[in-house]
This record gives C-alpha cells, sequence and structure tokens, in this order.
C-alpha cells in the first residue's frame, strides 16, 4: 500500500513540475529582467485612494509586477514635503502639480519620451497553464496629439520647450497629463434671488449688477446687512486673482506673451478705446467695495467669501467644482444652485481653467512604468472611473458631451471650450499675492483721489510678476 502511495506521488510531482505543465513557464533573460518587482510611489492632494483605486487595480491586472504607493498630502503641506522628499532623493515616482507651478518645476520633472516600454503579463491555458509576457514599445502622445485630445488651456500649460535627451536639440515637449479641468462658475442661493424677485441667475456683468443692487442690504450707518456677492476687494474674497484675471481676458486684456512676460498693462493691438482693459476690469471690479458706488456690497470687514455664502450671507460665489462638496457639507440645507459665469460678451465667452497635472519625476528610477501608468489612468476608458468617483470636469474633448448631459457637471462641462489659463511666472503664489495687493491697494488712503491709481496698481503689479518669470 505504502509504495503505491508513493508512486503515486512521484506521479503527481512529474506532472506538476514537467516544463510546459503547472503554472510556471521558462522566461528569457529580458523577460526575466522586465517583470522585476517595482514600486511606484505616487503623491496627490484632494483626492483619497479610492479616487484611483479601481484604475489602479486594472492596471496591476495587466502589470502584476508593478505596485502603486498613493500618498495624500494636505494642500498648505504639499509643496515643502515635496521639494524636501526630492532634495533627500526620497520623493516620489509620480506626483500632482498645480497647472500654474509646472514652469516652476520644470527642472524637476522629466517629459515624456517618444515611447515607453510596456510590460504585459498574462496566464494561458486551461490545464497546462503557461505564462505570457509581453514586451511593448508604446508611444507616447505627441505635443499636436495633446492639443487634438484635450482642451486648449491643457496645452497651453503641459507643453513646455525642453532638450531632448535623445538628441540634445531644444524641441516643445510634453511634460504631464491632466485627469480634469476644472473652471470657474457662479454659485448662488436660489432662496435670496427669489426673495429678490430674480428669476434667473445673470449672464452678463450689467445684468449682475442690477442683481447685486437689488440683493444688498445696508443699514441708516452703511454697514451691510445682507451682501449681493464676495466680489471687490482682494484678501477676503476667494480666487480674487482669477476672478480679475478673468474680467481682464473677457475685457480684452493679453495677460502675457509667448515667453510669460505679463502684458497686462498694454493696450492691446485693435483695442479702441481710452481706458487700457486691465484698468477697466479692475475697476469695475472694485466698485462693488466702494461705499460711494451704487454696487456697493463688499468691505475689508466682511468675513470670507465663502464663509459668507454658506452662511446664507450672500447670494453669489464665485469658485469651482470642488467647492461644491464643501458648501453642501457645511450647509446641507443652502439652496445653492450654479450658474455659468457672466460675460462681458456672451456671444464672445471667456472662461477661467484650473486643474491639476500628473507628472513624473526627474529622480525616478522607473520612467517607462511611471508614464505607463499616468497614460493609461488618463485614457478616456479609465479616466471616466475617476470622473465619477470625484465628480470633476473632464479635461479631453471627447468627454463633454457625455458630462453636458450629466447633472451638476453640465455648467462646468460648457465652459470648458472657452476656458483659458496664462503662465504666471515661476512663482505662481507670488503673483497671486501680487494680485491681491493690487486690488485692496486701491483702497489705500493715499489712493483715494489719486486719477492714476488703477494705472498705478497694475503697473505695480506688472512689475512684481515679472520679477519671478526666469
Amino acid at each position: 500500500m505504502f509504495k503505491k502511495i508513493f508512486a503515486l506521488f512521484v506521479l503527481l510531482s512529474t506532472l506538476i513540475f514537467a516544463p510546459g505543465l503547472g503554472c510556471k513557464n521558462s522566461v528569457s533573460p529580458e523577460q526575466q529582467a522586465a517583470t522585476k518587482p517595482i514600486t511606484l510611489k505616487y503623491w496627490r492632494v484632494f483626492d483619497e485612494v479610492d479616487s484611483l483605486g479601481e484604475t489602479i487595480a486594472a492596471y496591476k491586472l495587466l502589470h502584476p509586477n508593478v505596485n502603486i504607493e498613493y500618498r495624500k498630502l494636505r494642500p498648505e503641506e504639499f509643496q515643502s514635503e515635496l521639494l524636501n522628499a526630492l532634495a533627500e532623493d526620497k520623493g516620489p515616482d509620480m506626483f500632482t502639480l498645480s497647472n500654474t507651478w509646472m514652469k516652476g518645476y520644470q527642472s524637476k520633472i522629466l517629459p515624456m519620451p517618444a515611447s515607453v516600454k510596456s510590460v504585459y503579463q498574462r496566464t494561458e491555458g486551461t490545464y497546462q497553464k503557461s505564462l505570457v509576457i509581453d514586451i511593448q514599445n508604446v508611444p507616447t502622445p505627441t505635443p499636436k496629439q495633446i492639443e487634438d485630445k484635450f482642451v486648449s488651456a491643457v496645452a497651453d500649460n503641459v507643453i513646455m520647450v525642453g532638450q531632448d535627451a535623445a538628441t540634445g536639440q531644444f524641441k516643445k515637449m510634453v511634460y504631464g497629463l491632466p485627469y480634469s479641468v476644472d473652471t470657474m462658475v457662479m454659485f448662488y442661493n436660489k432662496s435670496l434671488l427669489d426673495q429678490a424677485g430674480i428669476a434667473q441667475p445673470p449672464k452678463n456683468w450689467a445684468d449682475f449688477q442690477k442683481n447685486i443692487i437689488s440683493l444688498t442690504k445696508i443699514d441708516p450707518e452703511n454697514n451691510i446687512i445682507k451682501s449681493g456677492a464676495g466680489i471687490g476687494r482682494g484678501a477676503n474674497v476667494a480666487r480674487s486673482a482669477d476672478i480679475v484675471s478673468l474680467l481682464m481676458m473677457q475685457n480684452g486684456a493679453r495677460m502675457a506673451d509667448e515667453n510669460g512676460t505679463p502684458l497686462f498693462n498694454t493696450i492691446p493691438q485693435g483695442y479702441d478705446q481710452p481706458v487700457p482693459p486691465a484698468e477697466q476690469a479692475l475697476q469695475f471690479y472694485t466698485d462693488f467695495a466702494q461705499p460711494t458706488k451704487q454696487v456697493y456690497t463688499w468691505n475689508e470687514k466682511m468675513s470670507d467669501s465663502l464663509d459668507a455664502f454658506v452662511r446664507g450671507q450672500t447670494a453669489f460665489f464665485f469658485g469651482y467644482s470642488y467647492n461644491l462638496p464643501l458648501i453642501r457639507a457645511r450647509a446641507p440645507k443652502l439652496n445653492v444652485n450654479i450658474a455659468s459665469m457672466p460675460q462681458v460678451n456672451p456671444e464672445q465667452p471667456v472662461n477661467m481653467a484650473s486643474f491639476w497635472v500628473e507628472t513624473v519625476s526627474k529622480k525616478t528610477q522607473n520612467q517607462d512604468a511611471a508614464w505607463d501608468f499616468l497614460m493609461f489612468a488618463a485614457d478616456p476608458k479609465n479616466v471616466v472611473k475617476y470622473l465619477k468617483v470625484t465628480q470633476k470636469p473632464t479635461a479631453l474633448r471627447e468627454l463633454i458631451a457625455t458630462q453636458s448631459q450629466e447633472e451638476g457637471m453640465e455648467v462646468f462641462a460648457s465652459q470648458l471650450l472657452t476656458s483659458k489659463t496664462w503662465y504666471k511666472g515661476r512663482d505662481a503664489e507670488s503673483a497671486d499675492k501680487y494680485f491681491i495687493e493690487m486690488i485692496d491697494s486701491i483702497f489705500a488712503v493715499e489712493a483715494l483721489n489719486d486719477p492714476d491709481v488703477y494705472r498705478k496698481a497694475i503697473n505695480n503689479a506688472v512689475g512684481k510678476i515679472n520679477q519671478t518669470i526666469n
């Protein structure tokens, strides 16, 4: 009996470990090297790991040797943590950057190579399983393809002139891919508009001014009891730099030249009005915080514009899609709706884009796998999973029509093709600070009777931003 059992054991062992049978298969040295375990560290802000959980799992099915360690950081700590980690060679392989940071980080990130080596693994067979390893050279998108596939604001930020490592030539190269592109919209408290007899939110700034007059409540001491909108000042208005930039662009200002040099203090060619467009825009914006103006609705004593909106103290708030869950979480009973940004000329709309770009560290040891994953995640069939989880607007032209039909996304999506950004220099945060200073300088005591106050404020901002260009 024992001899029979031993003979059966020997036979089974032979079947299991025989070449071509079981789950093992001979591989070449190249395949063996290509399938060595890889861990890609991935740092992002705002989104939890489940925003890309399904995408990461799908990628790992095709590339089981690749493990992705996802880390979410707080926005206020992200840049300092990232820069310190990169300096100590302990940084991530992949990370996300605000579109306004791209030029400042160019020396720390890798442009896409012409192609990446992608290693696929699969098991074939039912009873006699064999491991199949397929190594492919996958072409990466060219600058022209980026321009064709993504909305225009993307190409303006992810395509930069860099030195090709293979040829040594300087040329336009792709430095990152976005999963989404946000646009600034107008949130409004429908209950306050109803009380004021305003049936529909304004589509242009002239109607917006009329609505502000109807919505604002001021007591005999000139204190604002109820505000029409958080607009007019710099420091206590969320994204005030974006609002003023948008007004300038809608008014016809050229924000910067091809090299990024700020030009919004100049009169564009063909402009036929005596006051430069940026000055008109700055005056229009700050009038909402001037007590002597009919549209007076805001001042420096007011709380932050987002706080005022969620408390029901103001009717309009300008923000992005990421503000919506914050508003609903803080004020679940607020009757909040979303409308497109008002326009100077509704026939030629201009909107403001803001987005994050996924890119690869120059210090990564796994360039091919990193870029391969980011291309996989940004592909239309995969990025829709991310967009569904995060409720963000798409960056891809082909998905705009679909999102335009989705409740909650239609307004953001409708503005994508007319959205713009502008290069604020290598230190975009300082540029925003200079814009806030420019706005609030209009209200300084020494500026009250200065007829050139708007021109001086704009020239001062241009001068400061110009120092951050290189």
